[in-house]
């Protein structure tokens, strides 16, 4: 299965790649958080340059990041970015009506039925879940992104805080 997740991996990144949000700096080549953290420094800096100008930042640590997608949404996602809709079925096919179970020495659980996430040590988690990741639509407001770490910062000028 992995095998073939590779190889659904690299055609969603054909497709998807040049779509992808700039501001997200995980699972990219080249691409570290030292990035994401002198990217967040410098529209800052940059800002704080204007007089009357102040910063807001709010930190954000997604707990079980890959387990809070819904494949619906995601769906609706990879159609935005022009997935095919083979590729859009698969895919829901993939994270939607999983079993699973647990063991614990010799006693085992019953049978769940898992509808939402995508799977931990999936190969496709990563960028599903990028792609999953809102951005922000307003010059003002900067989304940084590095996995399930997000950095939202508020640039204010003149005390207009409506974005």
């Amino acid at each position: 299965m992995k095998s073939f997740e590779h190889l659904v991996l690299s055609y969603l990144k054909d497709i998807t790649d040049r779509l992808l949000d700039p501001l997200q700096f995980a699972y990219r080549a080249n691409r570290s958080v030292d990035d994401a953290v002198n990217m967040a420094l410098h529209f800052i800096l940059q800002h704080l340059d204007s007089p009357g100008s102040y910063a807001r930042m709010l930190f954000v640590d997604f707990s079980s990041a890959f387990n809070t997608i819904v494949p619906a949404l995601l769906r609706d996602k990879l159609f935005q970015l022009n997935v095919p809709d083979s590729m859009c079925s698969w895919i829901m096919d993939f994270l939607t009506d999983r079993r699973q179970f647990m063991r614990l020495g010799t006693h085992v659980s019953d049978l769940q039925h898992i509808s939402t996430g995508s799977p931990q040590g999936c190969v496709l988690s990563p960028l599903l879940f990028s792609l999953y990741t809102c951005t922000s639509g307003h010059q003002s407001v900067k989304l940084l992104k590095f996995a399930d770490d997000t950095y939202l910062i508020g640039l204010i000028s003149d005390g207009d805080k409506s974005a």
